[in-house]
């Protein structure tokens, strides 16, 4: 099967500072990108200043993108849309979205998370929600990717996946640019998974750090981290070796250590001291690893995979144990086999 050729424009959906860079990507293709925005004054400060400064802010936007609040306006003729709003508003959104969807739409989700209340990945909540349009292609972008990084147009790295790989490969040359590099895979499971997975052990990582451990401890955290993840998505059907890649292991360095990492200075501000609820206080962006310990301590006890320091997460940040206690636990464990961690 030839892959198809995609109409040169694009509808992003979600105008967060991901969801912003991946539309300054987009126009600087010189696609025609419409950006829904839930807020009225995002988008008309992008109309008018060629800026988001809620959520990315002192970053110029490029001409080609245009901004919008109404759902069916952005929506209208475009076959490729890219779904990037927080994880939590996903099922919301989504059913707003489907009786204006065109039944050839290819839409494809860059968000990173999991529901709370039913575990579900973010495709498996757009084939919920979108299950009239019996001709919809879903797909899934992850990998390691600041939106800062992205919109200034530094060089990126992400993973797609599609059932269909003719469609992905038509996604690919449509948004790839030597600046913005997209590899194709079939694995939707793992490449959500390792997305979603990974904000959780930012914030242990940004734990170690708020607590001065050093480096070795960082180094010994993160293949510990990566095994309880391949452990999880190959219970859930993942290849272990998507794991290994940009949407596992690439995201999980990334957020793990970047500066710009929201889960890692959340985790961070904890080690050092501080309460849940003051760190949170008057932040107006998503910390999805918060969240997503919830749903990933839930997965964990559905499928009955071992994950032990994605347990001491939860209980940190929902059952109020100190962090130190909860390191202190994790490190009097029972001494094992290295490989143990990548079975199931």
């Amino acid at each position: 099967m030839k892959a198809p050729l995609l109409p040169p424009k694009v509808a992003v959906i979600g105008a967060g500072a991901w969801g912003t860079a991946l539309a300054a990507h987009a126009a600087r293709l010189d696609l025609a990108v419409t950006l829904w925005a839930n807020e009225p004054e995002v988008a008309e400060q992008i109309n008018r200043e060629r800026v988001n400064q809620a959520f990315l802010p002192d970053v110029k936007l490029p001409g080609g993108l245009m901004a919008s609040t109404e759902l069916d306006q952005v929506l209208d003729g475009q076959s490729l849309v890219l779904m990037v709003v927080p994880s939590h508003f996903m099922r919301d959104v989504a059913g707003r979205m489907a009786p204006a969807l065109s039944p050839e739409s290819l839409v494809i989700s860059a968000s990173k998370g999991i529901e709370d209340e039913t575990s579900a990945t973010m495709v498996q909540i757009l084939e919920d929600e979108l299950q009239l349009n019996s001709g919809l292609e879903l797909g899934a972008m992850s990998g390691p990717s600041f939106a800062r990084e992205v919109a200034l147009g530094l060089p990126t790295a992400v993973t797609l996946a599609m059932r269909s790989r003719p469609l992905a490969r038509a996604v690919q040359a449509h948004l790839s640019a030597p600046s913005f590099r997209i590899y194709t895979s079939l694995d939707l499971v793992g490449v959500e998974l390792g997305g979603a997975l990974k904000n959780v052990y930012a914030i242990a990582a940004g734990i170690c750090d708020g607590f001065g451990l050093g480096s070795n401890a960082r180094a010994a955290m993160l293949p510990r981290a990566l095994g309880e993840m391949t452990r999880m998505a190959v219970a859930l059907g993942a290849n272990p070796m998507t794991l290994a890649g940009l949407s596992g292991m690439g995201d999980l360095i990334l957020t793990a250590t970047g500066e710009l990492s929201r889960n890692h200075q959340v985790g961070f501000r904890l080690g050092a001291g501080e309460k849940l609820a003051d760190i949170l206080a008057g932040r107006r962006d998503v910390v999805e690893g918060i969240r997503n310990a919830r749903s990933v301590h839930g997965l964990a006890q559905r499928y009955q995979v071992e994950m032990p320091m994605a347990r001491e997460i939860y209980r940190v940040l929902y059952e109020g144990k100190e962090p130190r206690q909860g390191l202190a636990d994790l490190l009097s464990r029972p001494l094992k086999d290295e490989l143990d961690s990548l079975t199931p």
